[in-house]
């Protein structure tokens, strides 16, 4: 008799800190629907133990990836929870934690602390995440309160990118790294239970994983955080409207799409595609018959 297949077991934020502690780098993936949060799913069937990817962010990024918005600003609140019911679906075994979209936070608390709600009650996801720092410690502590798991992003902030005059390296300048540091620590007390440190020098990436008691998560912070997190389309290759400095492609995907693509239409120009055994064929005496029958009763 074969042995049952063992059920993975759904990460938690308790694994993820035995995870610092041990040494075990966590493993993030960006996902926007069904098909992405599967791929993600399946690394953990397909991987066996301590092998998937532990968390799936769904994060504003989806604003350009699948919506085609030149800004994660014009994301709605509505939008995020369509894409985190489709993600909620598929990935049952990552923790699946959902970007709070721009215009929720800083506005007044109440209204950040009902959107993280209705992200886990609509949409399904673990938990939330929030941008900013010491000014957005208090909203962090009160989404926290509400029983929201968050994770912090601290860094590079897209949301307030044009504040920051764009998409620019933070933290590298006394001021600029004390500041960031300061923000850490603040979100940090306020409850957050992990970070996500975006476009810093590495140095600062390690100082501020070696300041902390919660796991950090880096993208472009060097590989001295306790986990990494990358855009699945950016990591696939099937996405290039734009590529950070940080971003590897794992899989070329992208060029594998476009050229079966082509491929498939000049099969359908040249009648190529479908074949006979790609048809469902019929007995061309009965096909005889059939006609046969058409022509006498149709009017």
């Amino acid at each position: 008799m074969s042995k049952a297949v063992e059920k993975p077991k759904k990460v938690t934020i308790g694994s993820l800190q035995k995870q610092r502690k041990t040494g075990s780098p966590i493993t993030v993936l960006t996902c926007y629907d069904y098909p992405t949060a599967l791929n993600i799913e399946h690394t953990h069937s397909n991987g066996g133990a301590d092998k998937g990817i532990d968390i799936a962010l769904v994060g504003d990024s989806l604003a350009f990836t699948a919506l085609g918005y030149t800004s994660t600003s014009q994301l709605t609140l509505e939008e995020m929870i369509h894409h985190c019911k489709a993600v909620t679906r598929a990935a049952h075994t990552p923790l699946v934690i959902a970007d709070i979209p721009f215009g929720y936070v800083g506005v007044s608390d109440e209204r950040a602390v009902d959107a993280a709600i209705r992200l886990v009650r609509e949409g399904g996801v673990d938990g939330v995440k929030i941008e900013g720092g010491v000014k957005q410690a208090s909203v962090i502590e009160k989404v926290v309160d509400a029983g929201v798991p968050v994770i912090a992003h601290a860094g590079l902030q897209p949301q307030r990118a044009t504040q920051t005059s764009g998409f620019k390296v933070q933290g590298k300048t006394k001021a600029s790294a004390l500041s960031i540091v300061e923000d850490c620590l603040a979100v940090e007390r306020a409850g957050a239970f992990a970070l996500l440190l975006e476009a810093i020098p590495p140095q600062l990436g390690s100082y501020i994983t070696h300041s902390l008691n919660t796991p950090t998560i880096g993208i472009g912070a060097g590989n001295g955080t306790d986990g990494q997190v990358l855009v699945q389309n950016d990591m696939l290759g099937a996405f290039d409207a734009f590529k950070p400095k940080f971003v590897r492609v794992f899989a070329d995907i992208g060029s594998v799409a476009n050229e079966g693509i082509a491929a498939y239409a000049r099969s359908v120009r040249a009648r190529e595609f479908p074949s006979v055994d790609e048809s469902y064929g019929i007995d061309q005496g009965k096909w005889d018959e059939i006609v046969e029958y058409i022509e006498r009763h149709r009017k």
